[in-house]
């Protein structure tokens, strides 16, 4: 622990502790730390993670207080059971977005913007994604650190599949790691990525069954946290140097075309068959 008491600061205003902040978000995140790496697990009722947009709204506020907490040394996160997400868009979105009110949109525009920036911006360790199946909205499992890979899990960015355009985050991480064609092949089609695909086009760091995925990732965190405080915060501004030069320059664009595209198309109707491949492939 921080000796802050030590330092003589007087009126130091302490940070949010971990027993705080994970009641705060136990609905949607599961925490839990051993030797300074947090473990943070998305779920709903204790099982796989299905979105809503409470939860998409707790998001972008627990990166805050995850980087913020200076117990905080590794960060691994990851999904409950065999998939990452669920979430079928029709139930998502139950109606256009342009027919909702004007604070409505704005709150659900700001949480998603949030959402990538405070991820890239304010979390100052090493991360560690454990994608634990198929599932949409891996943009910020993608921009961790280090990235492992279910041998099931499949990576898709379904927008343009279900009527809209794709800014919130994952476009650009596609474009960033596998290339400007694969990328515009992927969005375009609504095709997935297999996990195995995926590691050939340089999207996650390796592969393994699924028993395996969070040993090893604890077993990567335990040898980050033998190096110096300094050696490790270092170095994860060095690797993720990227991603916030990325986010800074391209993500207000990418995520204002998706905006426009959303509200202007005054609908979002996916194609029928898309949904129920990506069904069939357990996407939602």
């Amino acid at each position: 622990m921080v000796d802050t008491a030590s330092f003589g600061w007087d009126g130091h205003v302490a940070p949010t502790p971990l027993e705080e902040y994970s009641k705060r978000y136990a609905d949607f995140f599961e925490m839990r730390r051993e030797d300074g790496i947090l473990e943070l697990r998305l779920h709903t009722e204790g099982g796989e993670y299905v979105h809503n947009w409470a939860a998409h709204n707790a998001w972008n506020r627990v990166w805050q207080d995850v980087g913020n907490d200076p117990e905080n040394h590794v960060l691994i996160i990851t999904g409950t059971g065999e998939a990452w997400f669920r979430g079928d868009p029709r139930q998502t979105w139950p109606k256009p977005l342009v027919d909702e009110t004007p604070d409505y949109i704005f709150q659900q525009t700001i949480d998603a913007w949030k959402l990538i920036e405070n991820f890239v911006n304010n979390i100052d360790i090493p991360t560690i994604a454990v994608v634990n199946g198929p599932g949409i909205h891996t943009e910020f499992a993608l921009m961790c650190d280090v990235t492992l890979a279910a041998e099931d899990a499949d990576f898709m960015d379904p927008h343009f599949m279900v009527g809209t355009s794709p800014g919130d985050g994952l476009a650009l991480a596609l474009q960033h790691l596998m290339g400007t064609k694969r990328a515009a092949y992927a969005v375009y089609g609504g095709t997935s990525i297999p996990a195995r695909k995926a590691l050939e086009y340089g999207l996650v760091s390796d592969v393994l069954p699924r028993e395996d995925l969070l040993p090893k990732a604890w077993q990567l965190a335990r040898d980050i946290m033998k190096r110096p405080r300094f050696a490790r915060w270092s170095t994860h501004n060095i690797l993720n140097r990227p991603w916030r030069k990325l986010v800074t320059e391209d993500f207000g664009f990418h995520f204002s075309q998706q905006s426009l595209a959303t509200v202007a198309a005054k609908t979002l109707i996916p194609d029928p068959e898309l949904v129920a491949d990506a069904r069939e492939r357990k996407i939602w």
